[in-house]
């Protein structure tokens, strides 16, 4: 078990208890029902207290005058945020002690959130689903944060304890049993984690530590202290949680929510020193490192000489979402009215990685990106739909609500078999009906600002005004987070079973014929044309093969001159000779003999 600065650390015959309190000359303990105990404050503003013969469970928290907080640092809240936190003794009893994890080529990610994966909405309910995941082909899961958030459920990001994963899922000891049941499956274990800002109940470290800072600003309000005076403490605290899930938790990888928004002036960003430590954290073991940028700073995707990530592994690539998402459902409000040009951004995304590499982004109204066409396709990852794309929509509604089956199929040929590495949401893979609204739940004030502020933002959107947000779900409602989740029983229903046997088709193949010719591969590994209608995209696969995509993503036959060479990997029916139908899609792979 690790020790970091933030948190409890157990040793043989108690438990030593620190919290990093700088504001304050005073703080009290105050264990189970106990009298309270005066803790030692030292000069660097820690305050400390060794106490004999207590151990894992027992719960405990600290008196600041009149104030009962939790540990910032706390392993678990069983009564929530603002409740006393509990001792946990994370030396688990793992069976799957070799597990290495898995190369990135081979990685193939399912997005889920816990609390709506599943009717139990728990860890244990989410074990039971990993032989469904194992046989789609599916080789990582990545868990929407777990932060300690206030109410029974919510996506995650209102997260206020880093170290606490949500009682509402289940102990650690049982998400400990998830990550090793999916490892005995093959499957990774990706977590999302949030550095760039605090949910809005139950984060009481401003009281007592200066944890935020008015220099900087962010969509939440004051960004978070990475470079002020007592900016190391703070550092420490994040950059200690995201070892903690490394290594505690031997997790192979994380997720980081919108790193644009953490800013940092200092001589190694957080982002630097992150990723460094995490990499050295776990030398023998393949630790994947994944970012969300909306600024598309391809600096943070660079390769070393040996190809192998410098600082992070991949990004979320929302540029790919987007041409695919208008070219299949013809929605160019908002930002999607710039990525309304078709065949060209799509040839882009797929070759180059990025749409914007640099260019004036009109919906922002300013430049957007970097050059990206050096990177190889895997420092990317793409998907048609995630937590975001789907939440964040007025009703929570999926593509399958917008797109025609046969669109939607063809996207899936494109982006599955493409080598990015693609990413599927929970219940995608049988076209779910179940929508994925955005939920949350707090006290009465909280909630109504959250209705109200839900309200404003739908109301800018095109086709709504003020009366008509009002129909839309209420974030705060227990019905708006029981519709979100996924229902098991619909994937046996005939399009939904063939929707699911085409995912697991593809990934199949994607396994057998394009993962073994990814390592390697390069930057400038591709390059795209558009032809009278239609898309061609050719990679160089790392072991010297040809990949080759030809595709009619429209819902207009065109009729084809002459078709890519190579062999036949897969196509649709759409593919006939002389045409090619409305979204007809054709692979063709040449081995690097025949090249």
């Amino acid at each position: 078990m690790t020790s970091p600065a933030f948190g409890p650390s157990l040793h043989d015959t108690g438990v030593d208890f620190r919290l990093w309190a700088p504001l304050k000359e005073e703080v009290l303990l105050q264990i189970e029902d106990r009298q309270p105990l005066p803790m030692q404050r030292g000069d660097d503003g820690w305050h400390r207290l060794r106490v004999e013969g207590v151990g894992a469970g027992t719960r405990y928290r600290f008196h600041i005058g009149d104030l009962a907080v939790p540990d910032p640092g706390s392993r678990f809240q069983p009564e929530d945020v603002h409740g006393p936190s509990e001792v946990i003794d994370t030396r688990f009893n793992w069976k799957t002690v070799d597990w290495q994890g898995r190369p990135w080529e081979e990685t193939v990610i399912y997005e889920l959130h816990l609390g709506t994966f599943t009717p139990e909405g728990t860890y244990r309910g989410a074990m039971g689903r990993l032989d469904h995941l194992a046989s789609l082909g599916v080789t990582a899961i990545q868990l929407m944060p777990l932060s300690d958030f206030r109410g029974p459920w919510n996506w995650g990001y209102d997260g206020v304890l880093p170290y606490a994963p949500d009682s509402s899922y289940g102990r650690p000891e049982e998400l400990a049993e998830l990550i090793d049941a999916a490892h005995a499956r093959g499957i990774q274990v990706f977590i999302d984690v949030v550095y760039n800002h605090l949910g809005p109940d139950g984060n009481y470290l401003p009281v007592y530590a200066p944890i935020f800072t008015e220099k900087h600003k962010s969509t939440w309000g004051e960004g978070i202290n990475y470079d002020g005076e007592g900016s190391q403490a703070v550092r420490e605290w994040a950059i200690g949680n995201a070892l903690y899930w490394i290594t505690d938790f031997r997790a192979d990888g994380l997720r980081f929510d919108a790193v644009h928004a953490i800013e940092d002036d200092s001589k190694e960003h957080l982002l630097t020193e992150m990723a460094r430590r995490l990499r050295a954290a776990a030398p023998d073991r393949h630790v994947h490192l994944i970012v969300e940028n909306e600024e598309n700073n391809p600096a943070l995707l660079e390769r070393e000489a040996d190809g192998q990530p410098s600082l992070y592994t991949a990004q979320w690539n929302d540029d790919i979402h987007h041409v695919l998402h208008v070219a299949s459902t013809g929605e160019d409000f908002g930002y999607y009215a710039d990525f309304a040009e078709g065949l060209p951004q799509i040839g882009r995304a797929l070759a180059e990685g990025f749409v914007y590499q640099g260019e004036v982004m009109p919906y922002r109204g300013s430049e957007r990106g970097g050059a990206s066409a050096h990177l190889p396709p895997t420092a990317f990852i793409s998907f048609i739909q995630n937590h975001d794309q789907v939440g964040n929509r007025a009703w929570g509604d999926r593509i399958f609500e917008v797109a025609s089956p046969q669109a939607t199929a063809a996207l899936a040929a494109v982006y599955l078999l493409a080598p990015q590495i693609p990413m599927i949401f929970m219940g995608e893979e049988w076209q779910a009906s179940t929508p994925f609204p955005f939920f949350c739940q707090f006290d009465d004030e909280l909630n109504e600002k959250v209705r109200q502020g839900r309200r404003k933002e739908l109301a800018r959107l095109p086709g709504f005004d003020e009366e008509s947000a009002k129909s839309t779900p209420d974030p705060v409602a227990d019905t708006t987070f029981y519709s979100a989740k996924l229902n098991w029983e619909e994937r046996n229903l005939p399009e939904q079973a063939a929707a699911l046997a085409l995912y697991q088709t593809l990934i199949g193949l994607r396994h057998t014929e394009i993962v073994p010719r990814l390592k390697g591969i390069g930057g400038r590994a591709a390059q795209f044309s558009v032809e009278g209608g239609l898309l061609r995209v050719e990679w160089w696969l790392g072991d010297g093969s040809l990949l080759s995509l030809f595709a009619n993503l429209s819902a207009e036959d065109v009729m084809v001159k002459e078709r890519p060479q190579g062999d036949p990997l897969w196509s649709n029916e759409g593919v006939t000779e002389g045409r090619m139908g409305a979204w007809a899609v054709q692979w063709t792979l040449t081995p690097v003999a025949s090249v």
